[in-house]
Parts: structure tokens; C-alpha cells; sequence
């Protein structure tokens, strides 16, 4: 069992075999439990005691499937939208961002506390979302104005003991390069997850190839690994090809939806897409870059997807 920090100086998923990690936490929380999130914050729900219980439902449905197959998980917190300036349009004081940060990894600690067992090891991870909005870069900061940005968090999940920080929905470079810097100093392992458009490209244009090549360059290859999230895998799956760049790709939370970013923020309803077939694109990522071993969702996804990738994906990896 973990105990405090002692993920940070060997992540226990670098070993290979295969992690799990939960779904599209705010379109779940929200399409299907019906649960009012203002501005996709999840971690508004730890003000009330109804909203952590909602919270450890949640997260308990993806944390059962990793147990019963005997797989590692990633214990992702709640915490894509708890930075400075979206707290700020929830009337967060940045003291109160600090503190709901380290509640959020606490939470996490506690539900690891509850559930690890041996044959599941699962790892506390500091969620860090975009300062602008998930689909769409906006102006671009610098890598120095992003590690200001990000320093309050990241050093709140220190702080709390957090195993390590994930970037996820990572629109540019420089703003990936910010955090890695910023989780560098504050001694915590980094995960950086770009998001891609329908062609396979960052938003801001940007091939995923250059993107990560340059956040390595320029951080002297900081990040444990990359993944790709927020996309569908027929988006990024032809980009993927046999280059060195991509071996540094090791996790994968896709949307269940094949539609684009502009059609899924202009659509009133969820579409889940079809988790078999999900769960089967999975597989062949997998059979085409066995290194990828953390398997989670995004937008539309929810526990049925993530048991279907764990089917899907588990036999491939244990024969491999």
C-alpha cells in the first residue's frame, strides 16, 4: 500500500502494465447524474456533503472495474477547472483555490485508503486544466506567464502529498512547458495530455509530433510520459506512426464521440458513441504502441466505456 509520497520517485505505471483511470468526470456528473457543475468545476461539489458523496460514486464505478481485473488505477482528481481565474468566476480567493486543491487530493487519499489492495496499486494524481477554454487556445501565453499561472496549484497538490500532477486538455506547447517547469520545481512527476482536432493537430495548428518534441527540447524531456485526451481516436489514430517522438506517448482518454470540439460545445445532448466499438479502437492503439498502458475516457465517456477498454485492451497487454 502507498503510503504519503513514495509514488513520486517511482510512479508504479512506468512499469508496464496496465492503469485504468476513470471517464469524462463533468459529463458524467452532469448528462447523467444531473448534477449542476457552473463552468465544469467538479470540485465545486466538495462544499457539500452530497457532492462528495456524488464524487465517490463516481469515482468508486471505474475503481471496481480496475480491482475485479486485477489492474493499477489513477486517482484523477477533481480538479480541470480549480485554477486562479476560473475559481475567480466562482468567487474563489486564491487562498480558497489553494485549499480546495489540497481538499480535492486529500479526497483522492482517502479513496485510495479505502480501496488499493495489492494486485491494485492506484496513484494520486493533481489534475491541471487549461487557463482558457479546453477547445480553443485563445491567447497564448508565454511558457514563464504559464508556470505563474499554474504555480498555486500545483504547489497546493505538493503540498498535500499528491504522487504526481497530470496536464490534461493541453491546447499548446509553451502553456505544457509552464506546468512541467512549475511541477519540476515543486518536485512532483508530470504527465502532459494534448488535446487534438478532428486532423490530428493541437488547436493552436500545431502537429502533436512538434509539440511534444518541443516540450522535451525545452525541458530536457520533463514529462514521465504524454498522453492524448479530449479526441476521438480516429482524430490522432494516422498521425501516430513509428517515430521515436511517438514512444513517448503512454496513456490515452479519448472521447466517446467522433464529432469535433465546435460540435460537441454546440450540441445540447451527450453523445456516448458506442463503447464495444471504443473499447476495440483502444485495443489496436495498443497492439500498434505497446508502450500505452494508461486507459481512461473523456467527453461522453462513462464506467461502461472504461470496462469495455479494460476487456478490450487487458489480453492483448498480458500476452504482450
Amino acid at each position: 500500500m502507498a503510503n504519503s509520497t513514495e509514488h513520486r520517485a517511482s510512479l508504479p505505471q512506468l512499469g508496464g502494465a496496465l492503469f485504468l483511470s476513470d471517464g469524462g468526470i463533468e459529463t458524467t456528473l452532469i448528462f447523467q447524474d444531473g448534477l449542476d457543475l457552473p463552468h465544469f468545476a467538479a470540485f465545486h461539489l466538495l462544499r457539500s456533503v452530497g457532492g462528495r458523496a456524488a464524487l465517490a460514486r463516481y469515482y468508486e464505478r471505474y475503481i471496481a472495474i480496475a480491482k475485479a481485473d486485477r489492474m493499477g488505477f489513477i486517482l484523477e482528481s477533481p480538479t480541470w477547472r480549480a485554477s486562479a481565474d476560473w475559481g475567480n468566476k466562482l468567487g474563489y480567493s486564491a487562498g480558497d483555490i489553494a485549499a480546495v486543491n489540497g481538499q480535492s487530493i486529500q479526497f483522492m487519499h482517502d479513496l485510495r485508503a479505502r480501496h488499493e489492495t495489492p494486485a491494485s496499486p492506484m496513484v494520486v494524481s493533481g489534475c491541471v486544466g487549461p487557463r482558457g477554454d479546453g477547445y480553443d487556445p485563445g491567447q497564448v501565453m508565454s511558457a514563464l506567464d504559464a508556470e505563474a499561472y499554474h504555480r498555486l496549484q500545483v504547489a497546493a497538490f505538493a503540498d498535500a502529498r499528491a504522487d504526481m500532477v497530470t496536464a490534461v486538455t493541453m491546447t499548446n506547447a509553451n502553456e505544457a512547458i509552464g506546468i512541467a517547469r512549475a511541477a519540476a520545481k515543486a518536485g512532483l512527476p508530470v504527465v502532459i495530455s494534448f488535446t487534438v482536432e478532428t486532423d490530428g493537430r493541437l488547436p493552436t495548428g500545431q502537429s502533436l509530433a512538434d509539440a511534444i518534441c518541443e516540450v522535451d527540447v525545452v525541458t530536457g524531456k520533463g514529462p514521465a510520459y504524454y498522453m492524448i485526451n479530449c479526441a476521438h481516436p480516429t482524430h490522432f489514430e494516422k498521425t501516430l506512426g513509428n517515430e521515436p517522438w511517438t514512444r513517448r506517448i503512454g496513456g490515452l482518454r479519448a472521447n466517446a464521440s467522433k464529432r469535433s470540439h465546435r460540435e460537441l460545445n454546440d450540441s445540447p445532448d451527450l453523445d456516448v458513441g458506442n463503447p464495444v466499438e471504443l473499447g476495440a479502437e483502444y485495443r489496436e492503439l495498443l497492439r500498434q504502441h505497446p508502450q500505452i498502458n494508461v486507459l481512461g475516457g473523456c467527453c461522453g465517456t462513462d464506467h461502461r466505456h472504461i470496462e469495455c477498454i479494460a476487456l478490450a485492451c487487458r489480453e492483448l497487454k498480458r500476452a504482450a
